[in-house]
């Protein structure tokens, strides 16, 4: 970010020769800055930077005359930040001691007059939303003590709430003019969808029916300049691969949303990641194609093409646009490059700036670009992943097969500090995205749900295959890796086929989907439910697609990490995992990361976790 920004030297786990050592230390160590919000007259911009070592909030002046400042506490852990729309307050979420369990803070953007103004208690989560006017913030908040969570607006200046809705709402998207129709978000994993709330009333309305055949899912909804209508991203219905997120418009009359709607924009080969509507007619949209952003201007009227905004890195995951539309400060990241902010000019005659000090690449000469690989499983199904071969490699290679979260998560050529860390130390990585993943349209995102589960775990074995066939992964020298579910998906493969991988190392992994069910927060195990099953009525299945029901089968090593304050996918998953595998003599190590959460964000354990998984799979394989 603006300013200096510093390489930070910190120490990997012994095992790995100095030079690696040090590789290991620059990319784990590399500084980012994303979550841009610009202020409301465009001559300020606020983010989120890890400068310091740990997520904080920082503003600084686009033209660079000053330093940046933190307006943050030290022993605070940001997770996003918006800005009102008078200029005069900044919200912005913390994660209290890595804790999922998120709070609602504000303060001036001269760094007076800090305060918590929501979730207060510790058992309590708020979810981002927006600015409803000053001094008016709406979000989501779950108690913690039942599976719902409420539309609230906060009064920042006294912390007071005003309800808007009740029940179920784990996203607030817009809220009308006149402060009668609320648009927000509901629904579990793979069926959430927009309603229009009257507040008066309490009656809501799906703004598209979640039940029209093929299904629809929908979110992000938001007023048209008139009021008349309601924009909102969708899924919607198609052939497998078709079935893509893209806009649509549902015009409102007296008690809510009417008619069918209209397609406004829709692509075969991208999803629709987000967009915004511009006051000149038109719409920007962040379109994600096989991975990679592509930004668009199109007419609102008739969805055509109006011109293509050049990228300087390869996906965009965050985003603030002007108020007056002209200029967008963007987030971006690639393969050997950290999450960065740029200033971009849509008018199509500037280029991409990035703002002073926030983007730069490590000094690493072992990190390398991507390929993309496709294959088909068995069934038919198409398969993708990113495949990561270092520098001077000769095939077969010792290779590292590395499994994402979610499940509807998607590997995109995005900046990935481990598996870069696994190619410096000479590993070829290969990261797939196996049915269930997102980026690929609704029906391949929802492909593993419930009892199609089995599919997705086949997926990990025809990967492997397709990867010895093709002369890429040596056989006997292949480990696994993932993060949360990839985690899981890790565990699972080690006790389906135990001679598949050679080792195996997990990062805050299920072990046992029905203790998973009993230990997360409330709401998560009510949005899972349509994911994974019913923990009551699907207690078999769990029981049955669960690695902890299978351990006695694991040969190969396996690392369990996981920060000791994550409430998402509780540590407990990981402790029982190590006792379970230790009673039984099975080679395994647990590294636990005190203060991390369910993403490790701090710089120092950041370093030691990659150092600690390279390490291991340097040795074994």
């Amino acid at each position: 970010m603006p300013g200096p920004a510093t390489d930070v030297v910190t120490t990997p786990p012994a095992g790995l020769d100095g030079a690696l050592r040090a590789e290991i230390a620059l990319i784990a160590g590399a500084v980012g800055a994303w979550c841009p919000a610009l202020s409301p007259d465009g001559r300020q911009v606020a983010y989120v930077t890890d400068r310091s070592g740990i997520p904080r909030l920082e503003v600084t002046d686009l033209a660079g005359a000053e330093p940046p400042r933190v307006l943050s506490l030290p022993d605070q852990e940001v997770v996003s930040v918006a800005w009102s729309p008078d200029g005069g307050e900044l919200a912005y979420l913390v994660s209290p001691g890595g804790s999922l369990c998120a709070e609602l803070h504000v303060v001036r953007p001269d760094g007076s007059g800090a305060r918590l103004v929501a979730g207060q208690d510790p058992r309590a989560t708020v979810f981002a939303g927006f600015w409803a006017g000053p001094g008016r913030y709406v979000c989501s908040i779950a108690p913690g003590t039942g599976p719902d969570a409420d539309v609230v607006v906060v009064d920042t200046a006294g912390g007071s709430t005003e309800t808007l809705a009740r029940g179920g709402f784990l996203s607030a998207c817009a809220l009308s003019a006149d402060g009668r129709t609320l648009l927000a978000r509901r629904g579990p994993r793979g069926h959430r969808h927009v309603v229009a709330v009257d507040v008066v009333t309490g009656v809501q309305r799906p703004v598209l029916r979640p039940d029209a055949p093929g299904g629809v899912a929908s979110e992000d909804g938001r007023f048209s300049a008139d009021g008349r209508s309601v924009h909102l991203r969708a899924s919607l219905p198609g052939p497998l691969l078709a079935d893509r997120a893209g806009l649509v418009e549902v015009p409102l009359g007296p008690d809510g949303p009417v008619g069918k709607g209209r397609v406004v924009l829709r692509r075969a080969d991208a999803d629709l990641d987000g967009y915004a509507l511009r006051a000149d007619g038109t719409v920007l949209a962040v379109w994600n194609a096989g991975g990679r952003t592509e930004l668009w201007l199109h007419d609102l009227a008739d969805g055509a093409l109006v011109r293509t905004v050049p990228l300087p890195d390869a996906v965009l995951p965050g985003w603030s646009l002007a108020a007056d539309g002209s200029t967008v400060v963007a987030e971006l990241t690639g393969p050997t490059t950290p999450r960065a902010l740029w200033r971009m000019k849509l008018d199509g005659r500037c280029p991409a700036v990035p703002l002073p000090g926030s983007a730069r690449r490590p000094r690493s000469a072992r990190t390398v670009l991507p390929e993309r690989l496709d294959h088909v499983a068995p069934d038919g199904m198409p398969l993708s992943g990113w495949l990561y071969t270092p520098r001077g490699a000769h095939e077969p290679n010792r290779t590292v097969v590395s499994f994402h979260g979610g499940p509807e998560g998607q590997h995109r050529p995005a900046f990935d500090p481990l598996v870069q860390c696994l190619v410096a130390a000479g590993l070829t990585v290969y990261a797939p995205n196996v049915r269930g993943s997102g980026g690929f349209g609704r029906a391949f995102t929802t492909a593993d749900d419930l009892g199609a589960r089995e599919a997705s775990f086949e997926d990990v074995r025809t990967t492997v295959d397709e990867l010895v066939t093709a002369g890429i992964a040596a056989p006997g020298r292949i480990g696994a890796h993932g993060w949360s579910y990839g985690g899981y998906l890790t565990l699972v493969a080690l006790t389906r086929w135990p001679g598949l991988f050679a080792a195996g190392a997990t990062l805050a992994g299920m072990s046992d989907l029905r203790t998973f069910f009993a230990g997360t927060e409330p709401w998560m195990a009510a949005a899972s439910v349509t994911e994974y099953g019913d923990p009551v009525a699907d207690a078999g299945m769990l029981a049955t697609i669960s690695p902890m029901a299978a351990l006695d089968r694991v040969t190969a090593p396996v690392l369990l990490a996981h920060g000791d304050r994550d409430t998402n996918v509780p540590v407990a998953e990981s402790v029982q995992a190590h006792a379970a595998l230790t009673a039984r003599g099975a080679p395994c190590e647990l590294l636990l990361l005190p203060g991390e959460g369910h993403t490790v964000v701090g710089r120092d354990h950041l370093v030691e976790l990659s150092g600690a998984v390279t390490a291991w799979f340097d040795r074994l394989l």
